[in-house]
């Protein structure tokens, strides 16, 4: 039979599969799998069934029956022999091989955002049998070993650049819903690329959850960090004073913007604040102090509660300014925690009550995990040989 042949016959017969009803699926599998080992026979001897060739190294002898089972249920197979006992078949290696691979590709579902209910309905379409729940949760739990070794790797490298910040999930605990503080961190090293450090669950974002976070960081490596971008929760500030005595801080100023709105009356319009970000797109941090002067002049007999909270507090957030220009509009906020946490979020809200706190842990260090290599294979984020021509007299001159 020539080839062109053999492929109408092939193709007239997964026609006449795909026109019966029931084990669809299953047929086609059965079918493409004989055609492997068809196939494997032919290459072992050098010939295909009744070809006359001088290259053939030995003859066929027949057939011995095989059973797999598959998760379209149990297939027959007819396994070739030959006289020699030359042929032997990896198909069922093969296979064993793609079922870790359809694992994987649940759990991949599942940290795509796909809740388990969603995954058995979609296991049930694909292979023709249901999955039930726990058998996914079960099968989730292969990213263990994946996301631990990440989140307790050794940090080899110098961080100049650190973000911290927390977001909550909800957790169910002993039929109590609850929420539960992430605490991420992210940090830019001297390559000027980004790295997602650590993802940790607490009870609560606490001057002892924060310490204790750091405190693992600096345990796994964390060191050189020259400045700490983050919002101004007190547990957190009291940490860094501890924990990071070195490093500047840097107060987020899109945080510190929406913290100003408490000091406005509610139907206050946003002419105020939208001069006061006027004072972060600044060339200098001398132009920052006379925009903050003119604002405050302008602003200070209409809404004296804001100024008086402003000017308290508004120099935490202009440190990015020792800083070298370049680096200034990725240094003056947490945005890139922001969008890393907007990423969790879309995820997350699909499961939107985590079963526990394992569960929450797992899937987002394992978003945290594609994050980090997705970021290794992108260009630098920023160029650090402007960091490097700094000294440290720079960094700590007298604004």
């Amino acid at each position: 039979m020539t080839t062109s042949n053999k492929n109408k016959t092939i193709s007239l017969d997964v026609k006449e599969i795909l026109a019966q009803d029931g084990d669809l699926l299953r047929n086609i599998i059965q079918q493409v799998i004989q055609e492997f080992l068809e196939a494997e026979m032919d290459e072992t001897l050098g010939a295909s069934k009744s070809e006359r060739v001088d290259t053939r190294l030995g003859y066929r002898s027949g057939y011995y029956p095989r059973a797999l089972t598959t998760r379209v249920g149990k297939i027959e197979l007819r396994v070739p022999r030959d006289r020699d006992g030359r042929f032997s078949t990896e198909i069922f290696d093969r296979y064993q091989r793609s079922e870790k691979a359809l694992v994987l590709a649940i759990a991949e579902m599942y940290v795509q955002g796909v809740s388990t209910r969603d995954v058995s309905e979609i296991a049930e379409e694909l292979f023709g049998d249901s999955i039930s729940a726990s058998t996914v949760s079960r099968l989730n739990k292969s990213l263990d070993q994946i996301v631990n070794s990440f989140a307790n790797r050794k940090l080899e490298c110098e961080y100049p650049y650190l973000i911290l910040d927390a977001r909550y999930e909800k957790v169910r605990e002993n039929g109590v819903v609850s929420s539960k503080a992430i605490l991420i961190a992210i940090g830019v090293n001297w390559e000027g690329k980004r790295e997602v450090l650590a993802v940790e669950i607490a009870n609560r974002e606490s001057a002892n959850s924060w310490k204790e976070f750091i405190s693992k960081l600096k345990a796994r490596g964390l060191r050189g960090v020259q400045l700490v971008i983050s919002d101004a929760h007190i547990g957190l500030q009291t940490a860094i004073t501890e924990f990071l005595t070195n490093a500047l801080w840097q107060r987020c100023f899109v945080h510190f913007l929406r913290n100003a709105k408490d000091y406005l009356p509610r139907k206050c319009n946003d002419s105020c604040l939208d001069e006061l970000k006027f004072i972060y797109e600044q060339r200098s941090i001398e132009d920052a102090h006379r925009q903050f002067k003119v604002w405050v002049d302008k602003w200070a007999d209409k809404h004296e509660k804001l100024i008086s909270w402003a000017e308290e507090n508004i120099f935490e957030t202009l440190t990015f300014y020792r800083f070298p220009p370049q680096h200034r509009i990725h240094l003056r906020s947490s945005n890139v925690l922001e969008r890393v946490n907007e990423e969790i979020k879309r995820r997350t809200q699909v499961v939107r009550i985590f079963p526990s706190e394992s569960s929450a842990l797992r899937l987002i260090r394992a978003i945290g995990v594609e994050i980090d290599e997705k970021w290794s294979c992108e260009q630098r984020y920023l160029n650090m040989g402007y960091l490097k021509e700094l000294t440290r007299v720079d960094l700590l001159a007298v604004m």
